[in-house]
């Protein structure tokens, strides 16, 4: 019943939905074949060997999911593969390259399907044991031709002949007898059990084929049986080779159990499991072979019964889906009938050791791993399937002791699978539903808290599982009593649960019943909203699908009381939150139920002692009085309406009563202030009758405490709790604080915003931050005549000053509240600065947020200076377009100008979230329409460049296609100095994505002006003059001379290097100097080298200043730039061959490759001094240091 496909993200991610299952037939036979045959060819090389191998498994593991495709092509696959291995003349790697194929396709169709088409003739049985016996069960590089040929041998011990006729004359050969067939099987059998590879596995499948013989259990059965108890006592799990030995015996006991005939297994089975018994598997901490002991222990307990089917078991008349649609209202009743049991086949005695074997299943059930449990449950099935009728109820007895709350979450979960186990083999009778039906709805919900965490979730699947089997088990007027409860709990399991793969357990087991039973209230309709995929989604479930279904009375209430009593309390804050939602959109479904059942529950909670449970249930109460307020406006009536007196005093005392009791503190008041903030916002927006000017002052009093105490509180929780308190104060303003006159008192307006005012310098980043958005947060008449007094306090808050530079996020906080504080005051362009937005104020606001967008400020969290260029740019478009509807001349040409700038050098840079930002918002601005943005400078040629049916489809986060579009503003003159800014900093970074397609773009722009002198020369002295503003600013230099090295080698400038004396070079060369100058950055001295290489390319004599500033850097006083400094002179000098003269290239070059410019500054000066010689270029003079006086 687990779910077959992931989900990615539950709230409302795309869902990763299998797409197994889809194919028609085996599509690659022709390849396939051609791979087999080709073996012959590639096994004598490795990497020809190791593709043809890779491409058959990928082939292979496509039909993972849909083997059975592969049928009716396995016979010519497993031929021609025989035909290799069978060759004389293959060689050991062709034969195990043959092996390792048939193991792929085994694991594939798995060995069961694939052992029946082995060849089993008697010529087989001789060649398989001699290819057997060759091998060397130590090679670990072979173990897939040991598996196969063990299957193999497995299928040739069918042969119908008493093997010692294969044997002839055993004569004696030196005095020794020649050992037969049988004894030689054997002992491979015996030998292959104790190996610690997969080989062990199909040796356990040779034992049961091989001992189960008629000749071979005469003589074998009881000495093969001694040797593995023996081997069995002798083993220990304790140690490594005590397990796989374990391993091997208990596989291949179980496989003889369970294949050899009752009448030749009953003598020894006490025995065994004596030998079982004294092992004590329950006490070790391998899985695996608990698993074994379980498996064996059940075939034991069938050994003991005999093999006839309980004439007492429950038996459905008919199972056709078409059948059960066809059903009248009446219902027609399928034959179901226990048949009367015969007591005369009831009355042999069962074996004392059958309470034993039961007994070690009860306590499989309950095993830590699921593996164990599932075994043991198939164990309970099949074993109950044997017992007389008072037997097995007592087995049923004993099973239902695992569902207590005493038990662990391993019993209800193994108790689980055995009900289901039991139900589906009709073994779980009708008598008993009534004791089993409540214990699989408990389980249905069961949820056992751990710590910070809950287990559970397998329980829930499991009881789905139960609930799947119990449907095509039972007919539908057995299941009749139960069928509300079952819908109902199903119902809110598909819908509620926590876990992904329950709900779509419990959507399949609904279905199921809806379809074997026909008695589902409303089935068809539910599954049509809540299918397998659409509970795929949580919130989805907790918000529209609960809604639907609950339209449906028959499940209304008890989705509620579920919520209540299972959801609002739960360990995870998701689920409460979700839950408490829930509540509100199903309150207008059962007004009255909420108001009179649920309400009353809700409050003592909401001051209970638990924590997770309190905040659940003042969340609920928030948002079902808020849906009941909702609910009274569309009626035409009031919240008090719905809610009597005593209930809305318990809804204000709330707060007072978490204040007396000090519930605001620690961890706790991390869940209670969103939680009670929340509450106050619900209740000023459902307008709560005078609640009192003291409940107010608290409240208010509260929402100042979190903001100014957000420090103090984990970093998880503070942004809740912001904006939990800024929600609370807008609404509890805009209801409370509001006079008949719609003013507000000028001593409240007064004492809040100077206290707030004053918070925004607070020496705390946090207080300063939900200071700043409480104040955007305050409606209009809290701010009038107010206005210039808040907008200088933000403003503040942006300014960057040496105390508070990494108060990034205060500062972005600062500019969302003061566009939100423009849009709550309006625009009035004769206004009053203390009032509106008016043509006194806007210079100052624009002035505000154009200044942050140059904040680059970096600190350990990268660049955070990127969070306040976002707001920033929102801020700027919020403001523009509220000034262009009304006021439209306050945006004036140079404030649009450096606006749309700003913007277009952000949406040039690296960052892909924050160029996608900024691309968005440069669009939005050049095409707002109706009005249209006044000023915006080249507007007719920004349209031609971003036109507006391609706008959709342009993806900003995409390198690949912003670039392209981006670069093509350099022709423009306004936006190229800031266009090149915003493409210095990608195309000198590191993503590798943002370096490529925004060089290429550049590199593809400047191929265009090649020819254009004007176009280059306007190019040009952008670049140097961005150079020179940034001179030292390593944030721009380092990738600016990343850049030059890349425009340089790629001939960029090849227009300039025509001619002699162009000043470019020159002042890049004078820019470099003093860059580098003192540094001691050895990415900048690196990326200057490369600089210096590329100006070589200029001829003049700029030449030799360019090779005299190579051999500085030659002598520096840090190895690493010396050696890589020579290594870039020389790969120039070969680029370049005029550079020097031709005479002396060879020795240059010979002095820059062999000497050690690693070694000590005394001696590579030398060779630079020689160099300079060679070069004739000035020899460089060490500079004394003179002491100041």
């Amino acid at each position: 019943m687990a779910a077959d496909s992931l989900e990615r993200d539950e709230d409302g991610g795309q869902e990763a939905v299998s797409s197994g299952n889809i194919l028609e037939s085996f599509t690659e036979s022709k390849e396939t074949r051609d791979l087999i045959v080709s073996l012959r060819d590639v096994c004598d090389e490795l990497v020809n060997r190791e593709v043809c191998t890779q491409r058959f498994i990928v082939i292979m593991d496509t039909y993972q999911e849909q083997p059975h495709l592969l049928d009716s092509h396995l016979e010519w696959m497993l031929d021609l593969l025989l035909e290799i291995v069978r060759d004389k003349t293959s060689s050991p790697v062709l034969v195990h390259l043959g092996f390792k194929f048939l193991y792929i396709i085994s694991k594939v169709r798995g060995y069961k399907i694939f052992l029946r088409l082995f060849p089993h003739e008697v010529v087989d049985v001789q060649p398989v044991l001699e290819m057997i016996s060759a091998q060397n069960p130590a090679d670990h590089e072979t173990w897939e031709t040991r598996y196969m040929l063990l299957l193999w041998l497995s299928m040739t011990c069918l042969i119908p002949f008493d093997l010692s006729r294969l044997d002839g004359n055993l004569s004696q050969k030196e005095g020794q007898m020649r050992r037969s067939t049988m004894d030689h099987i054997l002992e491979i059998a015996k030998s292959y059990l104790l190996v610690s590879d997969k080989a062990r596995d199909a040796a356990a499948v040779l034992v049961s084929k091989f001992i189960t013989r008629p000749d071979v259990k005469q003589k074998k059965m009881a000495d093969f049986l001694d040797w593995s108890l023996a081997t069995l006592s002798k083993a220990s799990y304790l140690t490594i080779e005590g397990t796989i030995a374990m391993d091997g015996i208990l596989q291949a006991l179980a496989q003889l159990f369970k294949h050899g005939k009752r009448e030749d297994c009953l003598p020894y089975a006490a025995t065994v499991l004596t030998a079982l018994d004294k092992c004590q598997l329950c006490d070790s901490n391998q899985t695996v072979l608990r698993k074994l002991g379980v498996k064996l222990v059940q075939r034991l307990g069938l050994t003991f019964l005999k093999p006839k089917v309980a004439n007492w078991r429950y038996q459905r008349g008919s199972r056709s889906l078409a059948a059960n649609l066809l059903q009248t209202a009446t219902g027609i009743q399928n034959s179901a009938a226990a048949s009367s049991p015969d007591h005369a086949d009831e009355e042999y005695d069962i074996p004392e050791e059958i309470e034993h074997v039961v007994e070690q299943l009860l306590v499989g059930l309950k095993d830590k791993d699921t593996i164990v449990r599932w075994s043991a449950a198939k164990g309970i099935g099949r074993l109950t399937g044997r017992l007389p009728r008072e037997l097995a109820d007592d087995v049923v007895g004993s099973v239902l002791d695992c569902f207590s709350f005493q038990e662990t979450n391993n019993a209800w979960h193994g108790g689980s699978l055995a009900l289901a186990e039991l139900g589906r083999r009709g073994l779980l009778l009708p008598s008993r539903l009534p004791d089993v039906v409540p214990v699989i709805l408990k389980a249905l919900v069961y949820d056992e808290k751990r710590g910070a965490c809950s287990v559970g979730s397998n329980v829930r699947d499991a009881a789905c599982y139960v609930c799947w089997a119990f449907a095509r088990a039972y007919d539908p007027l057995e299941m009749k009593p139960f069928v509300n409860l079952i819908a109902s709990a199903l119902i809110i399991a598909a819908i509620f649960d926590r876990d992904v793969n329950c709900r779509r357990a419990a959507s399949a087991a609904f279905q199921e019943n809806v379809g074997r039973q026909g008695t589902f209230p409303h089935g068809i309709d539910i599954l049509t909203t809540a299918d397998y995929f659409a509970v795929g989604n949580r919130a989805n479930c907790f918000l529209n699908i609960s809604v639907f279904v609950a339209g449906f009375p028959e499940y209304t209430t008890s989705m509620i009381d579920h919520l209540v009593e299972m959801k609002i309390n739960h360990w995870d804050i998701v689920i409460r939150e979700l839950s408490t939602k829930a509540l509100h959109n199903l309150t207008p479904v059962a007004s009255e139920y909420m108001t009179k059942s649920v309400f009353p529950r809700l409050l003592p909670l909401a001051t209970g002692t638990d924590l997770h449970t309190r905040h659940g249930a003042i969340l609920a109460c928030a948002e079902v009085t808020h849906a009941l307020y909702k609910l009274a406006v569309q009626n035409n009536r009031s919240v008090s309406d719905y809610l009597d007196s005593n209930a809305i005093s318990d809804l204000i005392a709330i707060h007072q009563m978490l204040q007396k009791r000090q519930l605001y503190r620690g961890l706790g008041g991390e869940l209670m202030r969103p939680a009670v903030c929340c509450l106050i916002e619900k209740l000023a927006l459902s307008k709560i009758p005078d609640p009192g000017r003291a409940a107010v002052s608290d409240w208010q009093h509260l929402i100042n405490d979190c903001l100014k105490s957000l420090h103090l509180f984990s970093s998880s929780a503070r942004q809740k709790i912001k904006e939990a308190a800024v929600s609370a104060l807008s609404a509890l303003c805009n209801e409370f604080y509001k006079g008949p006159d719609k003013e507000v008192d000028p001593v409240t307006q007064e004492e809040i915003l100077s206290f707030y005012m004053a918070q925004l310098q607070s020496a705390e980043e946090m207080t300063r931050c939900g200071f700043s958005l409480a104040l955007g947060a305050l409606p209009r008449f809290m701010l009038r005549g107010k206005l210039e007094q808040v907008l200088e306090g933000l403003r503040k808050v942006t300014i960057i000053s040496r105390k508070d530079v990494s108060f990034a996020e205060s500062r972005s906080d600062a500019l969302k509240a003061m566009s939100k504080v423009c849009q709550s005051i309006g625009v009035d362009a004769a206004g009053s600065p203390a009032e509106v937005l008016c043509r006194d104020n806007v210079t100052l606001i624009y002035n505000t947020l154009l200044n942050c967008m140059n904040d680059y400020t970096t600190d350990s969290r990268g660049d955070v200076g990127a969070w306040v260029r976002e707001a920033a740019m929102a801020g700027l478009l919020d403001i523009t377009l509220l000034l262009v509807k009304s006021a439209s001349d306050l945006i004036g040409e140079d404030v649009c100008r450096r606006m749309m700038c700003s913007i277009s050098q952000q949406a040039a840079e690296k960052i892909d979230r924050f160029r996608a930002h900024a691309g968005s918002i440069f669009l939005k601005l050049l095409h707002q329409d109706d009005p249209p943005i006044p000023n915006i400078p080249h507007h007719t040629e920004l349209e031609r460049i971003f036109e507006r049916s391609q706008v959709d489809s342009l993806n900003w986060n995409a390198p690949s296609q912003a670039f392209p579009r981006i670069t093509q503003l350099l022709a423009l003159t306004t936006y190229r100095y800031y266009v090149l800014m915003g493409l210095t900093v990608s195309v000198g970074g590191l993503t590798e994505s943002t370096v490529r397609y925004s060089a290429l773009s550049l590199f593809e722009y400047l191929r265009s002006i090649q020819n254009d002198a004007d176009a280059m020369g306007a190019f040009s002295k952008t670049l140097l003059q961005i150079f020179r503003d940034n001179q030292r600013n390593d944030r721009v230099s380092i990738p600016l001379l990343k850049m030059l090295d890349q425009l340089l080698a790629n001939g960029c400038f090849e227009l300039f290097a025509q001619e002699e004396d162009n000043p470019f070079p020159s002042e890049l060369l004078a820019l470099c100097k003093e860059e580098i100058k003192r540094s001691k950055d050895i990415q900048k001295l690196r990326s200057s080298t490369a600089v210096f290489c590329g100006l070589i390319q200029f001829p003049g004599e700029i030449r030799k200043k360019v090779l005299f500033q190579l051999l500085l850097l030659v002598c520096h006083p840090f190895p690493v730039v010396r050696k890589s400094t020579a290594s870039e002179v020389y790969e120039m000098l070969i680029t370049y061959d005029d550079v020097i003269d031709p005479e002396v290239q060879d020795e240059v070059m010979t002095v820059l490759s062999d000497t050690n410019w690693d070694a000590d500054l005394t001696h590579v000066r030398e060779r630079r001094n020689f160099l300079c010689e060679l070069l004739k270029v000035p020899t460089p003079t060490l500079v004394s240091k003179v002491p100041q006086v």
